[in-house]
């Protein structure tokens, strides 16, 4: 039976920082009096459901309710009535904890609401639950019907973290600033319950900003978190801000997360700053299964080795492992942990078909891995494996092509039938000048040359923006793939 939050108990720790947001902060003392109060008053529901706004009261409603060994649904603000209503029937929470003052939605008028007062006192109680125990229910994004509730059980979310402290040297020394959201993997389990594990401290932002980076990391800060939409405003963001190049250039720990990072980017802040940006790969399912180590080679593009504990591989189509660790032989990704999740809440049929008959996760994505055991994500098997004139091509690497190019501010890559090819490539592009947008031929060539000829986009769409989501992944089904 593993603890989740041995600092809460160890009253060695009650004078440190725990959780900032903005102005208002907690020691772990008084985090541990406030979530105890919150475990007292949940400790006989059966789930409970938290409106995961960026504040002070979400992480403590979080905590209190792990303490007492109850799961937690995350919510996510911006959701519509439907998915709000599909995922309040699907996981029945009892209770939803909120910010005092916050407004809720018509939907969660049947439930008992419970304000989290981080000025409660309580006692810390002994953290009885199993390992297999559920801790976190997380909903999937819903790309392919309605969102799957993901039952993350205690030994994930400690195991995880555990094997990042490993890979990132994470210490409780360490002072993360991030200004992700609390209703997804990242922003919760990695950037509010990863320090929290380690004895350290959190300081999120609310709303991300380059000052507010700046500001925390020449403050102290050690480590930033952020994804691939963050480290671009910061990229842009260099060359006008000295502030902001000291504090990245001091930082012990930059990593970026929920989607590929352009290598342009990369390439930017660490010309600008001397140092480089790690990745990390994980999904809800899974949490995390591969990173660039502390004490490895930053390589841009791709997402590291497997973290300790975690087995990968990559599969043909037909399901048989691949064998060629070339760089360049395309396979899904399969994995196998006690980083991962037990089922999909209610649904048998989708757990069952998730996983193969000896206990690997089909992840859907798909990567190549080089001899020495990087892993590059070239994209998802539904939506960035395109199939063109014989060949298995992977959006990701032709995006990051494109996006060298002086005209192109931002890139996705599809695939749409073609006749001859099987699926000719197809580029969306937002240009640097609206005015002068680079054409086929001119982009088409550009990539040949980088890549192969048979990578280069056949068609082209210029836009004024690409659709993204909340964790700045670009929805390609809105771009008429899938």
């Amino acid at each position: 039976m593993t603890s989740l939050f041995p600092a809460l108990a160890d009253g060695a720790a009650g004078a440190r920082p725990a959780l900032r947001f903005g102005s208002r902060s907690l020691t772990y003392a008084q985090l541990a009096a406030a979530a105890g109060a919150v475990a007292e008053r949940v400790r006989h529901a059966g789930r409970v459901a938290v409106w995961a706004t960026p504040v002070l009261e979400t992480a403590v409603g979080v905590v209190g309710a792990l303490l007492a060994g109850v799961p937690v649904v995350p919510l996510n603000p911006k959701s519509g009535e439907k998915e709000l209503a599909h995922i309040l029937g699907d996981s029945a929470p009892a209770v939803v904890l909120a910010a005092p003052g916050d407004e809720l939605p018509a939907g969660l008028g049947g439930l008992e609401r419970v304000d989290v007062d981080v000025s409660g006192v309580g006692g810390v109680p002994a953290e009885d639950a199993g390992d297999e125990a559920p801790a976190l229910i997380v909903y999937t994004s819903g790309t392919t019907g309605p969102p799957k509730g993901a039952v993350i059980p205690r030994r994930a979310i400690a195991a995880t973290l555990d094997a990042l402290a490993d890979a990132w040297q994470w210490t409780g020394e360490d002072v993360l600033v991030q200004g992700l959201p609390l209703f997804h993997v990242h922003g919760l389990v990695l950037g509010i319950l990863g320090p929290l594990r380690r004895g350290g401290s959190v300081r999120h932002l609310g709303r991300f900003s380059t000052e507010g980076v700046a500001a925390e990391l020449n403050g102290g800060a050690t480590m930033l978190f952020g994804v691939p939409t963050m480290y671009h405003r910061i990229a842009e963001a260099l060359p006008g801000e000295p502030e902001l190049v000291k504090a990245l250039s001091g930082a012990r720990l930059l990593v970026s997360g929920s989607a590929a990072l352009p290598v342009h980017d990369h390439e930017r802040i660490t010309a600008a700053t001397g140092r480089r940006v790690i990745e990390r790969y994980g999904m809800t399912e899974t949490l995390m299964n591969t990173s660039v180590r502390a004490d490895g080679e930053a390589r841009a593009g791709t997402v590291g080795v497997p973290l300790p504990g975690v087995e990968l591989r990559l599969v043909e189509e037909d399901g048989s492992p691949v064998t060629a660790y070339d760089g360049e032989t395309v396979g899904e990704i399969q994995v196998r942990g006690r980083n991962l999740f037990t089922e999909y809440l209610n649904r048998a049929d989708a757990t069952a078909a998730a996983f193969t008959a000896d206990g690997w996760f089909r992840t859907g994505d798909m990567a190549v891995r080089d001899p020495d055991g990087y892993v590059r994500i070239v994209g998802r098997k539904a939506t960035d494996l395109i199939k063109s004139g014989g060949y298995k091509i992977g959006a990701g690497e032709i995006e990051n092509a494109l996006l060298e190019h002086p005209g192109v501010r931002e890139a996705a890559v599809t695939g749409e039938p073609d006749p001859d090819l099987g699926e000719r490539i197809v580029a969306w592009i937002v240009p640097t000048d609206g005015e002068r947008p680079p054409t086929l031929e001119e982009l088409a060539g550009h990539v040949a040359r980088r890549l192969a000829p048979h990578k280069r986009p056949r068609v082209l769409h210029h836009l004024d923006v690409l659709p993204r989501n909340d964790m700045g992944k670009i929805m390609k089904r809105a771009l008429g793939r899938g």
